[in-house]
């Protein structure tokens, strides 16, 4: 007689099994799975403990399988790479987890208790911030986001090329890859071995009548400033091409919006707005552009605007419904599913809470946190900082190549010590082996940069 699995998973009972498989026609799982190639299939069993049955036994183990993991609360954290230690101030959990628009389904909510409106507010801080007219709710994250930007390009200047720099977050590459092609061809633009910006020579070459936009990150993966990203547009333009901008947001405060240097579609993550890290969850992606036909028309997602009500009230809808799958599913522009609507309402309230002030404030934190970093580890042997020239805003490239360390080894070390090191550059850059990606946020104190410089000074003895 088997075990009861109830309630967890029923129809793990071979009775139940059995019954499912006659109602549908077929006599076994094999059968029903016939359409997977056989190399695809696992053929082994899976390494499952024996079933629980009872909810104290099944939370008892999940716990400690969860109790195996460190989290950024529990060390010191340098890591960043696209991901960042943010504080989220208490207000945002306290609005975010309200019942009215926490769902378990992509933060969706089928009746409206005021969604609409906090996402118009969310859209009106961002294009605020951005210095843009219009944004959109928010995309699944920064490389769908990206990828929808350069297609809307593709669209709108009807040429099927785009430039992409090689120093461009390669998660967010992964993601374009797959996103862009076939249809839209990538071509790669070097970087400037120097300075770590975009080589506008390699630029020139590459830039023709063919191609649709051209991709500036900015801070760049290597967390350089694009200080020629103004050029960078003019060449854009100057070859009917557009800039499209992939920019970090807690960067605003401090630094031009990419409408003022040129940038016709502005993307990227709002993980920095109040998001918590979240194992692959916590991200979510924005697109912003001037309010004018031709990009408006060109979004593939959600816009929601404000207009009077015959009742003679202010009412918020979507706007230009019609261009999304969800009102025209042949013909949209692209598709579009459930997106992380919730995380805007999130960060809806971070930029309400913190104002523009905030934001500068914040930004002034980042960069007087990374002179520190920068200024505590100068005197560690066998460590510089000397690799680029490019001013860098919350990352700096470590090059420990004259250590005879490599960037794995020093991890493991620091990770001993309850520190978590930076990102190894050479994994997706072979000529920047032996670098680590070091970040830093406002939660950086002076105590973790003291703590890392004296381990990576005893590591490195």
């Amino acid at each position: 007689m088997s075990k009861k699995v109830y309630p967890y998973i029923p129809n793990s009972e071979a009775s139940v099994q059995a019954e499912m498989l006659k109602f549908i026609g077929v006599d076994s799982i094999e059968e029903l799975i016939a359409d997977i190639p056989e190399d695809m299939r696992m053929k082994r069993a899976m390494k499952l403990p024996e079933p629980f049955c009872d909810e104290a036994g099944l939370a008892r183990h999940v716990g400690a399988m969860l109790g195996k993991n460190k989290t950024a609360r529990e060390l010191v954290c340098f890591l960043g790479a696209g991901c960042y230690n943010r504080y989220v101030p208490a207000v945002v959990d306290e609005v975010a987890g309200r019942s009215e628009f926490l769902t378990a389904y992509a933060g969706e909510p089928y009746e409206d208790h005021g969604r609409f409106q906090a996402m118009f507010e969310y859209q009106s801080m961002m294009a605020e911030l951005l210095d843009m007219d219009v944004c959109n709710v928010p995309s699944y994250d920064g490389g769908q986001a990206v990828g929808t930007a350069l297609r809307m390009a593709a669209r709108i200047a009807r040429r099927k090329k785009a430039l992409v720099p090689r120093n461009v977050n390669p998660d967010t590459l992964a993601v374009l890859r797959t996103y862009l092609q076939p249809d839209v061809e990538i071509t790669y633009v070097d970087y400037n071995s120097k300075t770590g910006r975009i080589c506008l020579d390699s630029l020139k070459e590459k830039l023709t009548e063919e191609v649709a936009a051209v991709l500036v990150m900015n801070p760049n993966f290597f967390g350089i400033i694009e200080e020629k990203a103004q050029e960078i547009a003019d060449m854009a333009h100057a070859k009917g091409a557009l800039m499209v901008a992939y920019v970090e947001p807690s960067t605003l405060g401090l630094l031009a919006p990419p409408s003022q240097y040129g940038a016709d579609i502005a993307c990227g993550d709002i993980q920095a707005l109040g998001l918590h890290m979240n194992y692959g969850g916590g991200v979510a992606g924005f697109i912003a552009t001037k309010d004018e036909p031709r990009f408006v028309d060109e979004y593939p997602s959600r816009l929601f605007g404000i207009a009077p009500t015959s009742e003679k009230e202010w009412g918020f809808g979507d706007v230009l419904w019609e261009r999304t799958s969800f009102a025209n599913r042949d013909g949209a522009k692209e598709f579009v599913g459930t997106h992380a609507a919730l995380w805007g309402i999130a960060a809806g309230v971070y930029l309400a809470a913190m104002g523009p002030q905030g934001m500068r404030e914040l930004g002034e934190a980042v960069v007087q946190r990374l002179g520190c970093l920068k200024k505590a580890l100068s005197g560690v042997k066998g460590l510089s900082f000397d690799r680029f020239s490019g001013t860098p805003f919350q990352e700096a490239v470590a090059d420990f190549s004259e250590s005879g360390r490599t960037v794995a080894e020093i991890n493991e070390k620091l990770l001993e010590r309850g520190i978590l090191g930076g990102y190894d550059l050479g994994k997706d850059f072979p000529e920047l082996e032996g670098c680590m990606l070091i970040a830093v946020t406002e939660q950086t104190s002076a105590d973790d940069i003291k703590a890392l410089a004296s381990a990576l000074d005893e590591i490195l003895a």
